[in-house]
């Protein structure tokens, strides 16, 4: 037991400083893509056939946006930037991904709609004080594992008001992960009754969004917005923490809300 305690007056203080300091992102980390059309000119379709879920589509358009990657399909593998010849598509090192809107996901170049925050009524219920009951709707226990480490020591979710609960009916809304899966439908339905009005459900990671790698199997139904609305998407597979928590805050009005270049 000293040595423990030894070992934890030794590690210090541990808790990010997020959202106030540049957040410390391991060296592997892929963030938002971006795309820069002007490089796509080679006319080959590598990047396409590379992806696992179709994420990119190419097709023709007046103004040379030629190539788009739906960040809600996208399992940041990193397939299609190892395959492009030109170097059209990279992944930067921007941990914001989450969106308001599905279509909002949609990458067509170097700008990018970050989430906005929820209306003056709502944030005055949510703002200080958010309880959230998680919902595992067929999922791999890879986003389930990100939503847990937030309530570590380095995340510390508690400190911005926001824990998760153990029932929907203690919930001012839900965080769903997985495809939803055919026999999880009543039960996300369910959960989703319970919560009190009023109430926001929050996407996380591909298959929530999209289906993911799954989004051609028969037994899922292509993710959460298929059941339920969905008022915030957090795109990923899975999504780093500081992903997810960015997504919160800004949901619930502690960060800007503005059209950004990713640099």
């Amino acid at each position: 037991m000293i040595e423990i305690i030894k070992n934890r007056l030794k590690q210090g203080y541990r808790t990010s400083n997020f959202p106030n300091e540049k957040p410390e992102l391991p060296e592997r980390f892929r963030g938002r893509p971006a795309l820069n059309q002007d490089l796509c000119a080679s006319g080959c379709a590598d990047c396409l056939s590379a992806c696992p879920t179709q994420a990119l589509t190419k097709s023709p358009d007046p103004e040379g946006k030629t190539l788009s990657l739906d960040m809600g399909r996208c399992l940041f593998c990193g397939e299609c930037a190892k395959s492009c010849p030109d170097g059209a598509i990279v992944f930067t090192r921007d941990h914001r991904l989450a969106a308001n809107k599905r279509e909002d996901l949609l990458i067509q170049s170097q700008e990018v709609k970050l989430a906005a925050s929820l209306k003056e009524e709502m944030r005055r219920l949510f703002g200080r004080s958010l309880k959230l009951r998680q919902v595992s709707a067929g999922g791999c226990s890879a986003c389930e594992a990100e939503l847990t480490a937030l309530n570590n020591v380095v995340f510390d979710l508690g400190r911005f008001g926001i824990q998760f609960v153990a029932s929907p009916r203690h919930a001012d809304g839900l965080v769903i992960t997985g495809p939803v899966t055919k026999h999880m439908k009543e039960a996300l339905q369910l959960a989703y009754q319970a919560v009190p009005e009023p109430k926001i459900v929050i996407a996380v990671g591909a298959c929530a969004l999209s289906g993911g790698p799954f989004m051609d199997s028969t037994e899922q139904l292509g993710g959460a917005n298929a059941i339920v609305p969905v008022d915030l998407y957090i795109p990923g597979c899975p999504p780093h923490p500081l992903t997810i928590l960015d997504g919160l805050l800004r949901l619930l009005g502690r960060l800007e809300d503005k059209m950004e270049t990713v640099k």
